[in-house]
């Protein structure tokens, strides 16, 4: 308990006293309402702090996790061991001339909003998408036949050792559902993107279109993370899943949603192992009837309980 407390007094050194906690609750941070707690959570304000917490995860051999807002992610119910950062407070968004600036923890949502109010056409696929702006870069988030690297730039990131680096889109291999940025182990801070001047009521009438059909379609009444599966090439994840007639099936307080077969839904208090579960199920089931290997789209990490 020694050590953990001279840790957390070497934090508040480098963050806002009010933005580092010790063993913060998880779940409150992620769309499922998933995850056991961290020993040390902490929400920087300035590139400067991000990159003095990362120097200090070198020096101090303390690891550490980015989280977003969670929207494709599970933690297991034992937690994150060491420090969790969380970029909440990085959230500008700023437009010069086709030109928009967003930080890493802006939502995209709202990126594509920023861009309609300016009148420019590019984040129209964005505006279902619940994630942030450095977790759409992530995992090149896309929707509805747009995708983040066509419209991206580049980036600055924190690198592993605490330099601030400015990454152009084409050093990023972003791909379907994929980027090098988990391999890499940067962060990042802030993404420019390339747009296009056009009509309001041109830009607004897609984002409408889109959100009534997101909204139409998914099971937005539950918690959930997201997609759970990647598209196996010539199928739909969610068509496979409804075919073989899993929606309804739950393990726990996690069910495969009746709304979209896509998703799973914590509908009555879910752990994350009855999640696990359920996702292991369906893709046992799905192989065993159609010989197709659904890929997880969502994130799992942290540790078991004890």
């Amino acid at each position: 308990m020694e050590k953990k407390q001279k840790i957390y007094d070497e934090l508040l050194k480098l963050v806002k006293p009010e933005n580092v906690k010790m063993d913060e609750l998880l779940k409150d941070h992620l769309y499922t309402k998933l995850g056991g707690t961290a020993d040390y959570f902490i929400t920087p304000t300035t590139f400067e702090e991000v990159q003095n917490v990362v120097k200090f995860s070198n020096e101090a051999n303390v690891p550490f996790t980015l989280l977003g807002n969670g929207s494709n992610l599970i933690i297991k119910d034992g937690g994150i061991r060491g420090m969790v950062i969380n970029l909440k407070h990085l959230n500008d968004i700023s437009v010069d001339g086709g030109t928009l600036v967003a930080q890493s923890g802006a939502r995209i949502i709202d990126a594509s909003r920023h861009a309609l109010k300016e009148r420019l056409s590019g984040l129209e696929f964005a505006c279902g998408i619940p994630g942030t702006v450095g977790g759409a870069l992530y995992m090149n988030a896309g929707a509805y036949g747009g995708e983040i690297k066509d419209v991206l730039d580049y980036a600055y990131v924190v690198d592993k050792q605490g330099n601030l680096v400015k990454r152009l889109a084409s050093e990023l291999n972003l791909d379907y559902r994929t980027s090098n940025i988990p391999d890499s182990g940067d962060i990042v801070l802030e993404a420019t993107f390339h747009l296009s001047p056009g009509e309001y009521e041109d830009i607004k009438s897609m984002m409408d279109d889109l959100t009534n059909k997101r909204e139409s379609k998914q099971p937005l009444e539950f918690p959930s993370c997201g997609s759970v599966f990647k598209r196996p090439p010539g199928y739909f994840a969610g068509k496979l899943i409804q075919d073989s007639d899993l929606q309804g099936t739950n393990f726990g307080g996690a069910e495969v949603s009746t709304k979209h077969a896509g998703f799973i839904v914590n509908k009555d208090n879910a752990s994350t192992s009855d999640y696990i579960s359920l996702i292991e199920h369906v893709q046992k089931t799905v192989k065993e009837k159609f010989g197709v290997d659904l890929e997880r789209e969502v994130r799992i990490i942290g540790e078991d309980l004890e």
